[in-house]
């Protein structure tokens, strides 16, 4: 049997009321800030421009300045040496009899303009509009590697692989005649660079560039325009998809001009389009997040902002 005795009890607070008061100003604080955030594109916008911020931002990534630079020698050098010359006999190139165009339906200087230039002309928009030096710099940054590494790829498996194209058998024998070496292998006696430049068929680079810029686009302008905010505006959609739409076109021009096989244009927009999401979603969120709109970086800032001012003001309560 237990005995049970009453004791005297203290007029005084019991010792989990400064926990819970603890408690409970913790939970204020955090739904204060969850608040804020999920506010976050109402904040007051053109308080960090190229002027204020941008030598500061630029200096903040000039590793990943130089390591630009990188790629581009890199693709230069991809570009110089001699591809794998693959063999290539009588049979084989009864598949390869297709005619040789010189002149490109959309030329490769013409690839950086709409790549590259166009949606920079975008992100130069937006950013008068805005007035955030973080998406500006982080969006012309993140297309440049989209579009760097994109070539460095494509043009290492070109060289690796070393596939003809369509149209190589009037590169590699302008007159018609033909000529084999000992081991059945083409004997080419056209001109060096027309030649060397049939052995790059796969993947396509006209193709992985323009997905590599214009896939980068649609992401930028998906998150901008907010086309998943569950409102159902397709029309919203239609834009994004616009840029997709001619990078397509511009796959199947290849095709058409017997540059490329259809392989090759596939292969092509598939490298374009996984490089350009990852270097999309390493500066900005996924579209449909609520701060969708904004860079990483931005939402960073302004989370230790109101994480500072909310803070102050709990301290003074």
């Amino acid at each position: 049997m237990y005995s049970w005795k009453r004791t005297k009890t203290r007029n005084t607070f019991p010792s989990f009321i400064p926990k819970l008061h603890d408690s409970l100003l913790n939970f204020a604080f955090y739904m204060c800030i969850s608040r804020r955030l999920a506010r976050m594109p109402e904040i007051e916008f053109g308080m960090h421009t190229v002027r204020s911020h941008g030598a500061k931002v630029a200096k903040n990534h000039k590793c990943d300045w130089l390591i630009l630079l990188v790629l581009v020698a890199m693709d230069g050098f991809l570009n110089y040496i001699h591809p794998f010359n693959r063999y290539t006999n009588t049979k084989m190139l009864e598949d390869l009899k297709f005619p040789f165009k010189e002149h490109d339906t959309i030329p490769m200087w013409a690839v950086p303009i709409f790549a590259v230039i166009l949606p920079c002309t975008v992100f130069l928009i937006y950013y008068h509009y805005r007035r955030d030096v973080y998406d500006l710099h982080h969006a012309i940054l993140g297309i440049l590697y989209s579009v760097l590494v994109t070539a460095v790829i494509t043009d290492s498996i070109k060289d690796a692989v070393g596939r003809p194209r369509p149209n190589f058998f009037y590169r590699c024998f302008p007159d018609g005649i033909e000529a084999f070496l000992p081991n059945g292998d083409v004997n080419c006696h056209g001109d060096p660079k027309v030649v060397k430049e049939g052995y790059k068929s796969f993947p396509s680079g006209h193709t992985s560039w323009s997905f590599a810029g214009l896939a980068f686009l649609s992401w930028y302008l998906c998150g901008k325009m907010k086309a998943f905010d569950r409102r159902g505006h397709a029309a919203k959609l239609c834009i994004v998809l616009l840029p997709l739409l001619f990078a397509a076109l511009v796959g199947i021009s290849r095709i058409d001009d017997y540059w490329h096989h259809w392989t090759d244009v596939f292969t092509g927009s598939i490298i374009g389009s996984v490089v350009a999401s990852l270097c999309y979603l390493l500066f900005f969120p996924f579209p449909h997040d609520i701060n969708g709109w904004a860079p990483h970086a931005s939402i960073k800032m302004r989370e230790n902002i109101e994480l500072h001012s909310t803070s102050v003001r709990i301290d003074t309560v």
